[in-house]
C-alpha cells in the first residue's frame, strides 16, 4: 500500500487541496471535542497546569540563585515561552501523528490508505484532545509576560525573525514526531522512543544550554537539534551569543533547519509507507 495519487494540477494544487482537507478534518475533530464543555475545561486546564508547573520550577530556581548561566528570570521566561510556543504550535496542528503506532495497531491506518487523502493529514487530525490548547494558553501567558521584562529588539526584522523562529522550532519538533511515525510502520510500539525524544526537547530545551559544556552544546545542535527550537534563536534576539559553543549565525537558520528537517522526515515517512502491508504483517 502507498500514499494515494492526486489527479490533476501540480504541487501547488496538491498543497492547497491537502491544506483545505486538513482544515476540514481538523475543524470536524474540534467541533466534536467541544460538544462536552466540562471536558473542554478539564483538558485545557490539565495542559496549562502541566506546562505551568515546569515554569514554576524555573521561577523557584531563579528566586534562589538569581541567575542561571548568566540568564535572568526575564530572559529564561523568554526562552521558556518561545520553546513552549513552538511545542504548542506543532501539538495544536498535528498531535495525532504522535499516536501513529496506536493507529497502526488498531487498523486505522489501513482505512486511511483507502481514502483519497494524504495519510499524514488524516493522522494529524485523528485525535480530539484539547490539551494542546492548554499548552498554547500557558505559552502565550509566559511569553507575553517575558516580553514585558526582557530586553527585546522590536525592530520589524527582529519581530519577523521571531515569528519565523517559532514556526521553525515547531517544525523541528514535528519532524522528530513524523520520523518516529515512519518507524512505527516497521516497529509497532514506538511509545518509549517517542517519550524519550520529546522529553529531551521538553527538558533540555527549556533552559539555557550554556549551563552545559561545549561538547554537549554541539551535540544538542548538530546531533539532536534541541538548540534550534529556542536556545539559539533566543540567544540571537536577546544578544546573548557570547556563551555559544557553536557559530552565532546558526541561530538565524532555525526557520530553514525546521523546514529542511520536516521535509526529510516527511520523505522518510513516505518511503516507509510504501512498504506497509497492513496491520499484522
Amino acid at each position: 500500500m502507498g500514499e494515494p495519487a492526486v489527479k490533476g494540477g501540480g504541487a501547488a494544487h496538491r498543497l492547497r487541496r491537502e491544506l483545505r482537507l486538513y482544515l476540514i478534518l481538523r475543524g470536524a475533530a474540534l467541533r466534536a471535542a467541544t460538544q462536552y464543555r466540562g471536558n473542554v475545561l478539564t483538558t485545557m486546564l490539565a495542559g496549562a497546569a502541566y506546562q505551568g508547573s515546569g515554569f514554576a520550577f524555573v521561577w523557584v530556581l531563579l528566586h534562589t540563585f538569581g541567575t542561571v548561566a548568566g540568564w535572568s528570570l526575564g530572559q529564561i521566561a523568554f526562552l521558556y515561552g518561545m520553546r513552549l510556543l513552538s511545542h504548542a504550535l506543532w501539538l495544536v496542528t498535528m498531535d495525532g501523528v504522535g499516536f501513529s503506532d496506536v493507529a497502526i495497531r488498531e487498523g486505522q491506518l489501513d482505512r486511511m490508505l483507502l481514502r483519497p487523502a494524504n495519510p499524514l493529514v488524516q493522522l494529524a487530525t485523528n485525535t480530539r484532545s484539547l490539551m494542546p490548547f492548554g499548552d498554547l494558553s500557558m505559552a502565550i501567558l509566559v511569553f507575553g509576560i517575558a516580553l514585558t521584562v526582557a530586553d527585546v529588539d522590536w525592530s520589524p526584522a527582529s519581530v519577523l525573525f521571531l515569528v519565523l523562529a517559532v514556526i521553525g522550532g515547531a517544525l523541528v519538533e514535528a519532524s522528530v514526531v513524523v520520523m518516529i511515525a515512519g518507524l512505527s510502520v516497521r516497529i509497532l510500539d514506538t511509545w518509549a522512543f517517542r517519550l524519550m525524544m520529546l522529553d529531551a526537547f521538553d527538558t533540555l530545551g527549556s533552559y539555557p544550554l550554556s549551563i552545559f559544556g561545549s561538547g554537549v552544546q554541539r551535540t544538542l545542535t548538530y546531533v539532536l537539534p534541541v538548540a534550534f527550537v529556542a536556545f539559539l534563536p533566543a540567544s540571537v534576539v536577546l544578544g546573548r551569543t557570547g556563551q555559544l559553543a557553536v557559530p552565532a549565525w546558526l541561530g538565524y537558520l532555525t526557520p530553514v533547519v525546521g523546514a529542511a528537517l520536516f521535509t526529510l522526515a516527511y520523505l522518510f515517512w513516505k518511503r516507509q509507507l510504501r512498504g506497509y502491508q497492513g496491520v499484522g504483517h
